[in-house]
């Protein structure tokens, strides 16, 4: 009788090595070692007793014989070294139902939105929103927090993060207290960064006050250096052209060739490609098509629709790279579309995203008439620069704050 191995992070793992699409790593055979004993401890992991612990017994560590939830698993290392690839390998395969894999500043901007919600709500629906666990503590009803963990925990008990960093002390302040009550409540996160959790949030303002998220990170989540020899990232997109022109049919499969490359995806499964969306103050941005970190937009649904600065950002923070598709010239006529892709590239250019796009004209010319003509010449200096190899070596995200 012919038995076949399950579906696991390491046969997945061994197969690409198999296939050629990967060089010997030990950075990397350590972590999917970590993600194999992450992978069997969740296949008889249930939090449903850990949901069900009052706050007392919390206080005893678990003396309750309430079992402790697996660790969970931070990959961090410089960009390019397979960090995404291998959550990924690990997320499709992980057995359970309730699960979440997520770019992290995606799912910041969802917190927030929540946030911005739950001011809005009368006293007596916030008592409804937190009936299920005011039974066992005291909680203050203007205190959103523990609401929304308690509806992240009952539809997720696997949270996979994407490029998890801080940059502001709105996000440091909110993550501090919303991972200690996910941790409470049984959540078992896997996250990449491209920083060590030493590092995370740097020199930011009141620094002091998230330091207990990083000894909550290394106390409940396994720490994983990744920084082998290789840049994967660089590898794919070394060498190849970054910016088109014109805009026609060769040009769009240049594109397209890349995209999958990009996202180790068969040209043949294009109808596959799943669309995304990002919630940008309360509102929702669809994403046409995007994977593993890369995401594709066509000039027209990002700079001839009314969006802002947010949205820009949003995009910037929550893709490593972006493909923009039949970028015009620009004159007087299509101003206000010119204005928003100058927006556009100044918030790619400040989180380090490669851009790939196909434009009507090198972009010296883009720029053919009107009143931005001076303001122009910085999209048409970064547009350069976005295609040097410099550019293309950088790990995505803002950089961290100097220290005064």
């Amino acid at each position: 009788m012919i038995t076949h191995k399950k579906n696991t992070p390491q046969v997945e793992y061994h197969a690409l090595m198999q296939a050629g699409e990967l060089k010997p790593d030990i950075d990397q055979a350590n972590a999917v070692n970590a993600l194999e004993r992450l992978h069997e401890e969740l296949t008889h992991y249930s939090p449903s007793g850990i949901r069900k612990r009052n706050w007392l017994s919390r206080l005893f560590s678990h003396t309750d014989g309430t079992p402790e939830p697996p660790s969970g698993i931070y990959l961090f290392g410089g960009v390019g070294r397979g960090k995404s690839m291998l959550m990924d390998l690990f997320y499709e395969t992980a057995p359970l139902s309730k699960k979440q894999r997520i770019h992290f500043q995606e799912f910041m901007l969802d917190v927030h939105a929540h946030l911005k919600a739950w001011h809005s709500l009368s006293t007596q629906e916030r008592k409804l929103a937190l009936s299920d666990i005011s039974r066992d503590r005291k909680i203050d009803l203007d205190d959103p927090i523990p609401a929304i963990a308690h509806q992240i925990a009952s539809t997720t008990t696997l949270l996979c993060f994407d490029e998890l960093q801080i940059t502001d002390i709105a996000d440091a302040m909110v993550v501090t207290r919303l991972f200690q009550e996910l941790f409470d409540q049984g959540v078992v996160v896997v996250s990449t960064s491209n920083r060590a959790p030493d590092e995370l949030y740097k020199n930011g303002l009141n620094r002091h006050r998230f330091i207990p998220f990083i000894d909550r990170i290394k106390e409940r989540m396994e720490i994983i250096p990744l920084n082998g020899p290789i840049d994967y990232r660089y590898d794919r997109l070394k060498g190849v052209e970054t910016y088109f022109h014109p805009v026609n049919d060769v040009t769009t499969a240049a594109l397209s060739t890349i995209f999958f490359r990009l996202t180790d995806r068969n040209i043949e499964d294009r109808d596959k490609v799943p669309s995304g969306e990002l919630i940008v103050q309360g509102r929702k941005l669809f994403v046409p098509k995007s994977a593993r970190g890369v995401a594709v937009f066509s000039f027209k649904r990002l700079c001839a629709n009314p969006l802002g600065a947010a949205d820009y950002l949003a995009v910037a923070k929550a893709y490593h790279t972006v493909i923009m598709v039949a970028i015009p010239q620009f004159t007087h006529e299509n101003a206000s579309e010119a204005t928003r892709f100058m927006h556009f590239i100044d918030a790619l250019y400040e989180y380090n995203v490669k851009f790939l796009c196909s434009a009507a004209a090198p972009p010296e010319q883009l720029y053919r008439s009107g009143n931005i003509g001076f303001e122009f010449e910085r999209v048409i200096s970064r547009l350069m620069e976005m295609q040097s190899n410099d550019y293309l070596v950088r790990g995505h995200g803002k950089l961290p704050p100097k220290s005064a």
